[in-house]
């Protein structure tokens, strides 16, 4: 079977995972439930001046790098929804998907201006207010959580690495198992063979 054709199955199985997910959910006819594109009041004063952040049920941040574009690129061409489908994904399944990455080091530099063209395109990159480096892999994660916090009600927030292939599908399930844990923290460390093309 062919990548593109895997990666359809892939999808269609996702889409099925999710509607399955979704039936098991609570109604959100419950007026004490707020449904998932409901607006709720921000602890924060950093969530982009509009005093509220949007309900959702999991807010994933794909660490990324300015070097990064074919990570990103076969991120899109496999798990990660596009487009209208992206937005749907968030709008009925409360699922936000986004690219993380912070700035370079020189303003308005030509790195800066290729990651805001590619957002321009495809509308999945989240901004930190953070200076992209190495050896600051923890700060920009702390900005990621402060800032999805922020603009985000979510039940989980999630961080992988751009070399990560991520089933949405199995992730939303293993989630909605743990929904009802109060803080609940899931850690994950790769075991096993690593797929990989030379």
């Amino acid at each position: 079977m062919g990548e593109f054709n895997k990666a359809q199955v892939a999808i269609q199985s996702l889409d099925d995972s999710i509607a399955k997910i979704q039936s098991e959910l609570p109604s959100t006819k419950d007026p004490l439930i707020p449904r998932i594109t409901e607006e709720v009041p921000s602890l924060s004063t950093n969530s982009g001046g509009s005093g509220t952040r949007k309900k959702t049920f999991m807010v994933i941040g794909i660490n990324t790098a300015f070097s990064s574009r074919k990570r990103r690129d076969s991120i899109r061409e496999t798990w990660m929804p596009q487009g209208a489908k992206l937005h749907r994904l968030e709008r009925e399944k409360g699922i936000v998907v986004r690219f993380m990455i912070g700035h370079s080091a020189i303003s308005n530099s030509i790195l800066d201006r290729a990651i805001d063209s590619e957002d321009a395109q495809h509308n999945d990159i989240l901004r930190l207010d953070h200076i992209e480096g190495y050896h600051e892999l923890t700060a920009k994660t702390k900005a990621f959580f402060s800032l999805a916090v922020a603009k985000w009600d979510a039940e989980f927030y999630v961080k992988i690495d751009d070399d990560v292939h991520v089933n949405l599908g199995t992730l939303a399930a293993t989630l909605a198992r743990h929904r009802l844990k109060p803080r609940v923290y899931i850690g994950c460390m790769k075991s096993g063979s690593v797929l990989y093309q030379k």
